[in-house]
This record gives structure tokens, C-alpha cells and sequence, in this order.
């Protein structure tokens, strides 16, 4: 398969963003890209509009604040998709096609069980949440991620284990807690499954607190993915680092010429859906 022949469904219902840009970044790798609103996927839409998961070859739920994130963040869209696409988005996990949440995505992804995926594909209860950030307000700023995962990943092939990325941070609930009493042993499984991705650092490549960390998490944790390395959920956005001029110090070097940081993450799932299918 090309990266011309992979079909991508960016998700969306109401409330969320960034669905247009990554639409077009999709499309700038050359894949097959469009928005389906969640009930074109549930069959509540006309005839000629309804898709099936099966359509698409990568799944992403952009970021935002689906369904004004009541409850919490990211918890009415999770249901909707547990109840009405719970089976189908567990047999599109074990095909081995990739699913990747940003920010409230990520969020979404949590909701559903599908991450962390320690207990099975999709648990029926989270097993962390994304709580609201340290600072107690909404954090928009630059953030430097290091990659930590060994090769598991899909959505890292192209991004070497040590590389740090300037990603775009932009969320009020952030902060990625595990259960209290269980969060030394579920750090524990998620190193030695090979879990954590992405994690919050200083301009010195090290492990630092606020604002480095904007949210407080856990760990430093910004990015995670299931065991099989093929459900991925990344808190600040890549879609918003994909062209050099989007970084904030473009100016600085080569005057924005070309892609930027975040253009590796959509480029590593890509390769990965064209050598795997």
C-alpha cells in the first residue's frame, strides 16, 4: 500500500476543532482524508453521507471541547462511541489499525478504555483520567517533548528515541492521574510494555515542572499507547507544529521553510498503515 491508497476518518461531533487542519495535513502526505461526523458512523444520517469505521485505514479524534465537556473532558463523546460503535472500534483496534487522539482526543480515548489498555483492548471502566491542570486554568504555550518509547509506537517510526519535538499545548484538563493506590504498578506496566511516548521536558532536554509540564501529569507524561502500539494519544498538538512557520521561533533559522516537529507524527502513521497493509 502508498500513503495515497490509506484512507483517514478525522471524527468529529459538536464542539470539536482542528478537524480541518488535519484533514488538509492528512492530504499534504498525499492520503485519502475527510471529516464524518460521529452519526455518519452510527448510521443517523442520510443514505448518501453514511460511512462505516471499516472505510478507513487510520481513525483520529482531534482535539477541542466535544460536547462542551460536560462531566468531563471528553466523557459524552466517549459514551456515545461505546455505545453505538463499541464493538467496531474494538475490531478496528485488533485489525492493527491505528487510532490517535489529540488532546481532547486523547482525552476521549481514556473515556472509552482504550488507553492506557492495560487491562485488554477497551476496558469497561478508565483506568487514568486527564484532570484539570495544576495552574486550575486553561494552559496554551510551546511545550518540548522528548520521545521515550523503544519502537512499539506507530505514529514514532520516523521520530528516534531521544529526539525532543515543540509541540503546542493548548488544554484546561491535562493532567494524566492513575488510581492512587495503583499508580506505581501502572507506571510500572506502562514502561514495561513500552507505553509511554511522549514526555514533558525543559530547553535542557530534562524532566522539569511548570511551565515545562503546563498540566502537572504524572510522570511527565504527554503522550501514550496501547501495548500494540496502534491507539496513540498525545496531549499538546502536532497538527499545529506541522509546517515550520506554525513553530513560534520560526523566524529565528530558516525563515519557516518546510514541515515542521509535529508533520513526523502524521508521517510515521502513515508509513506504518503503508508497510503494514
Amino acid at each position: 500500500m502508498k500513503a495515497s491508497d490509506v484512507r483517514v476518518g478525522v471524527l468529529l461531533i459538536e464542539g470539536t476543532n482542528c478537524e480541518d487542519e488535519s484533514v488538509a495535513y492528512f492530504r499534504a502526505l498525499a492520503a485519502q482524508a475527510e471529516k464524518v461526523h460521529l452519526k455518519q458512523l452510527t448510521g443517523d444520517a442520510p443514505k448518501e453521507m453514511r460511512r462505516r469505521l471499516d472505510d478507513y485505514d487510520v481513525l483520529m479524534i482531534p482535539g477541542g471541547f466535544a460536547a462542551g465537556d460536560y462531566i468531563r473532558a471528553g466523557a459524552i463523546f466517549a459514551a456515545r462511541m461505546k455505545y453505538r460503535l463499541g464493538k467496531d472500534l474494538v475490531e478496528f483496534v485488533e485489525a492493527g489499525k491505528p487510532v490517535f487522539g489529540v488532546c481532547n482526543g486523547f482525552q476521549v480515548l481514556v473515556e472509552l478504555g482504550l488507553l492506557p489498555g492495560l487491562g485488554g483492548t477497551m476496558t469497561e471502566t478508565p483506568e487514568a483520567v486527564l484532570a484539570i491542570n495544576d495552574s486550575s486554568h486553561y494552559e496554551c504555550r510551546p511545550s518540548l517533548l522528548k520521545q521515550e518509547n523503544r519502537g512499539s509506537c506507530a505514529f514514532v517510526s520516523k521520530v528516534p528515541r531521544g529526539r525532543v519535538l515543540k509541540m503546542i499545548s493548548a488544554h484546561a484538563e491535562g493532567k494524566i492521574l492513575f488510581p492512587r493506590e495503583r499508580e506505581k504498578k501502572v507506571l510500572k506496566e506502562l514502561l514495561a510494555n513500552d507505553q509511554i511516548v511522549f514526555r514533558y521536558v525543559d530547553d535542557q532536554g530534562r524532566y522539569a515542572g511548570y511551565p515545562w509540564c503546563p498540566s502537572g501529569a504524572t510522570y511527565n507524561i504527554a503522550g501514550l499507547c496501547n501495548r500494540d502500539g496502534n491507539v496513540f494519544g498525545i496531549q499538546p498538538h502536532p497538527e499545529r507544529c506541522f509546517y515550520r512557520y506554525l513553530h513560534p521561533d520560526w523566524t529565528r533559522d530558516d525563515g519557516g521553510e518546510g514541515l515542521g516537529d509535529g508533520a513526523l507524527v502524521f508521517q510515521s502513521v502513515l508509513d506504518y498503515v503503508a508497510r503494514r497493509f
